[in-house]
């Protein structure tokens, strides 16, 4: 055949992919898409509640920084490797004052492009093929890609309702704790929705340090607290810095998450490790996204406070909902998710199908976050509170209830 006549798409020779790309785990939230997606072309008004996308636009002062930083010859020229000290002191700026932490901006702040890729850039950076690193059950499936691109291993740690969704360090086997680099934890959870108290963090510590193991706080729900409660950050724990970092984003306060600005806090060691890592990988962000981070950051935070009357508001109007047809769960505490128990005589997965196909609501199938997900589906604040409403009022006429 010749070149010309070749079919698109096809190579002169084998191409084969690298023995890691077999190894990655498969992406739960693109399968589930194409799902939603499916049903959506078809004509269905389908209710999504199943993805973590916020639905509200960026405030408005953010939008107009971006635009006039757009515009600054200064940001059209490569950003220093490490991006801007202006930006990496607003974010010290916002954790000494909403958690009482001072971080050295130059020393113990890496900008990320996005917290995905800093959860899966750490355990590149600290773990070598066969080694372990452990993760919550349920989680975000993320932590699982991470070790799969480092050929390293998981010993996964259960989160149950009876230990209001935290790790039992006391459950871990010895052999587990000896051969652990690595820890994540994610507090507000996703996809629980359980948060955190100071004295976790304590134990936490303890923990990390007896054992030698870092620890990776994924804080991106950080601003999300219902019912007058500020969640707590890792990072307020005496110690936490000696430990390990944390992972805070713009994506959920900020309603940013197309901007994929993001950072790693804490120990020196591991952010310079980060650093030198992205400095083969990245010039930074552009510029002018910085300087819209850093209005975000620094400018009066109304925003966040209203953000979160939104979310509490949208909760309890789903749990009245959901009181109407029986379906009896744990309200949330922080996070905009919330964690709902399957009927009886279902697994998540087929449930889930259930309501997409029969009522036209979406939800995320709790085995999709782990083993210990099972029973439970992930509902998502994410659009108003009518049509959260309604959502719940189809699920009501399924009778499963």
């Amino acid at each position: 055949m010749s070149q010309q006549n070749r079919p698109q798409g096809d190579s002169l020779f084998p191409i084969q992919a690298a023995d890691v790309m077999d190894k990655l785990p498969k992406q739960f939230f693109a399968s589930l898409v194409q799902s939603v997606n499916r049903e959506i072309s078809q004509g269905h008004d389908v209710i999504n509640l199943g993805q973590g996308n916020p639905d509200r636009p960026t405030p408005e002062h953010i939008v107009r920084a971006a635009q006039q930083a757009v515009a600054n010859p200064q940001y059209h020229k490569y950003s220093p490797f490490q991006g801007y000290s202006f930006l990496k002191e607003a974010v010290c700026q916002r954790y000494r004052e909403d958690y009482g932490v001072t971080l050295d901006p130059e020393k113990e702040v890496a900008i990320l492009f996005g917290g995905k890729t800093g959860l899966v850039q750490i355990v590149q950076i600290l773990l070598n093929p066969g080694d372990l690193c452990l993760v919550p059950d349920p989680g975000y499936p993320d932590y699982w890609s991470g070790a799969a691109l480092a050929g390293a291993e998981m010993s996964f740690m259960p989160l149950r309702e009876d230990n209001a969704y935290l790790p039992d360090y006391g459950a871990i086997s010895p052999l587990d704790r000896k051969r652990a680099k690595l820890m994540f934890l994610n507090y507000p959870n996703n996809p629980t929705s359980a948060t955190a108290p100071l004295s976790f963090y304590e134990d936490t510590v303890r923990f990390a340090a007896e054992n030698q193991i870092v620890v990776a706080s994924d804080f991106a729900y950080g601003a999300i607290g219902f019912d007058g409660q500020k969640p707590v950050s890792f990072l307020q724990a005496e110690g936490a810095k000696e430990v390990g970092v944390e992972y805070y984003t713009l994506s959920k306060t900020y309603n940013m998450a197309g901007w994929r600005v993001a950072f790693a806090l804490g120990n020196e060691k591991i952010i310079s490790l980060i650093n030198l890592l992205q400095d083969h990988i990245y010039v930074s962000l552009f510029g002018g996204i910085q300087e819209a981070a850093k209005v975000a950051l620094t400018a009066p935070q109304d925003n966040v406070a209203e953000l979160v009357a939104v979310y509490q508001s949208r909760r309890d109007a789903l749990f009245d909902a959901l009181a109407q047809i029986g379906w009896e769960a744990r309200k949330p505490s922080g996070s905009f998710f919330s964690w709902l128990p399957v009927p009886s005589g279902w697994d998540s997965a087929s449930f889930a199908r259930k309501l997409l196909t029969e009522a036209k609501v979406a939800v995320a199938p709790g085995i999709g976050f782990g083993q210990h997900g099972e029973g439970y589906v992930r509902v998502g604040l994410l659009s108003s509170e009518d049509r959260l409403r309604e959502a719940v009022q189809r699920i009501g006429k399924l009778g499963m209830f």
